[in-house]
Order: C-alpha cells, then structure tokens, then sequence
C-alpha cells in the first residue's frame, strides 16, 4: 500500500523538480498509474472507500433465503441462536459460492435496520360487563405431610369487575378444568359470552397460524353448554391475558409465602378441595361502572356458589396461607 511518504514525495519530484511520471515510477520502484494517482489526489493521503450500493454478484440470488435465516434466528431464544459463520454454512450447503465476509457484511446492515425499527406498541385491553373472562392454571409449591410438592392452582378472573377465584387441585387434568369453570360460574352467577385461554393441551389440540386454533372435543363441550366462546392467545405474548397473569403472581405472593403447610394426607387432600376465593383490595371495578352483569345471564349458573367464601388468612409465621 502506498503510503503518506510517498505521495509527498511524488508530489514533490513532480511540482517542485518537474520530473517527469515515468522518471519518478523508475526512481522510487513503484508504477506509472501509482505515480498519476498520487499526482491527481487533491490531498497527501489516499483512503479505499467501499461503494454505498454493493454488488453481491454471489449473494444476490441468496439474499431473500438470508434475510429467512437471519428472521428465524432473531425469533429464538439468545442461547439458541445460530451464529454469523453457521448460517453462512446454512447458505453454503444450499449452493451458495460466495465468502462468508459478504454474509457478515449483510448481516450487520440487516441488524442495524432491525435495531433502528420502532418498538411495538401495546393499546390497554377494555371490556364491557359480562363480555370475557381469562383463564389461566399456576403450579405453587406447599408442604403436604411434612413433604414438599406442587400442587396446580387454577385462576379464573373476570375482566371487567376484577372478580376472581382461585382453585388448588393435586392435577391438571381437563376433569380439574372443567370444575373451576362450574365453580366460578356459580360463584359468579352466569357465564361471559368469551373465555380467553393459553394454549395448553387440556384445551387445544393444534395451533395454526395466527389465531386460528383445532380446540379439544371434550373442551368444546364444556364451553357450548356455558354458550361460551373459546379465543387462544398468540405463543408467548402473555400480554394478551396479563389480567390473570398479574393474579397468578398476586395470589402467589399473598396466599403462597411462605410456604402452606398440611400436617396429614387428610388435611392435604382438604387442601386439594378448597376453593381458594378472595377479592383483592385493590380489585375494584371501575368509577364509572359497575359489576359484571352476569347472574343468570348464560348457561345453567343461576346462582352464587354457596361452597365458595373468603379465605382465612393466618400468621405469617405459622406458615399457613392457603
């Protein structure tokens, strides 16, 4: 590479001395085009600037399956995620004949767009009296005779007043899911027109693309006598159910910690059967409305589950909340 000191001193056998572009080229051993590239320079260092638009004569038939690659490989996880030189070994296996530093230039671009893209933006969720209800199922741990082990928690609350009930089973089985929703119906008094769910397996079959969803039989019938509508959340966007989410960890920290105690296999198996029903202090509905609207609006829920009361709250240091 030619350098600073070269080029002022071609500058100056040329400018100063008059010499000549072959004479300087057979005095300082370097070529004739080096010669009349330094001359025409306007300053006394050359710098190599790459092209704003790139070529790729190789990776251009392979930009599309790249920017494929790159897409997926941004979806997972930061420890699975594949690097720059294994999805330029991905495009090799698949004909691609190019260098992999095309490939890391490409995607160094495509990762700064990406970052440079707006955020996405989440509008709150509103729902009218007696519209939808979420569902969700938690595992808590608890001590049942002197052993440790996970009981599953089911939580149903409603969207618009904030009412909610809490269930603990030994399972989660779909037998489990179709008690809480008949307990929180007669708690409730009626049943909403929507009930929005994740996508466990007690209720749906397949998922396919965008909301559509292959719902379990057995689940269908249980939702078609409560003239329920069943509506699945999007994979991994819990946002679309944050109510019962934000319960799950309220109802942990307020019933679960410390740890519930059971001292015998008969106190855990009143344990299984309690329903764990409490309204929050902060669960009010909103000032300009009132309740849900639901007693014996749908399905056979006509009235208040007379099974179904406050809990008992204990000292903290005996260790029982639930």
């Amino acid at each position: 590479m030619i350098t600073v000191e070269t080029i002022g001193r071609i500058r100056r056998e040329h400018f100063i001395k008059g010499k000549g572009i072959r004479r300087i080229a057979g005095d300082l051993k370097v070529s004739r085009q080096t010669v009349r590239k330094a001359i025409a320079v306007g300053g006394t260092e050359r710098r190599y600037r790459r092209e704003t638009h790139q070529r790729l004569p190789q990776l251009g038939a392979f930009v599309a399956r790249l920017e494929e690659l790159l897409t997926a490989n941004a979806e997972r996880s930061r420890r699975e995620r594949l690097t720059w030189r294994r999805v330029f070994e991905v495009l090799r296996s698949e004909g691609y004949a190019g260098g992999y530093d095309s490939v890391r230039r490409y995607a160094r671009r495509w990762a700064e767009r990406r970052a440079s893209m707006p955020a996405a933006v989440f509008v709150p969720l509103w729902f009218a009296p007696g519209e939808a209800y979420q569902f969700d199922f938690s595992h808590e741990v608890v001590v049942l005779g002197g052993v440790t082990t996970t009981v599953k928690v089911a939580h149903l609350r409603l969207c618009h007043s904030r009412m909610r009930l809490v269930v603990a089973y030994p399972r989660e089985t779909q037998e489990m899911v179709f008690d809480a929703h008949d307990r929180a119906f007669r708690l409730f008094g009626g049943a909403c027109q929507r009930g929005i769910y994740d996508n466990m397996s007690t209720a749906v079959e397949t998922v396919f693309i965008g909301k559509k969803r292959e719902f379990n039989r057995r689940f269908l019938h249980m939702c078609s006598h409560y003239l329920v509508e069943p509506t699945a959340c999007t994979p991994a966007a819990g946002w679309e159910k944050g109510q019962v989410e934000n319960q799950v960890g309220n109802t942990r920290e307020q019933l679960s910690h410390p740890e519930a105690s059971v001292p015998d296999p008969a106190g855990a198996e009143r344990l299984a059967r309690r329903p764990l029903y409490r309204r929050c202090q902060d669960d009010h509905p909103p000032r300009d409305q009132g309740p849900d609207d639901l007693g014996g609006v749908r399905g056979r829920a006509s009235g208040a589950d007379r099974l179904s009361g406050a809990v008992r709250r204990f000292p903290r240091d005996r260790g029982e909340r639930l």
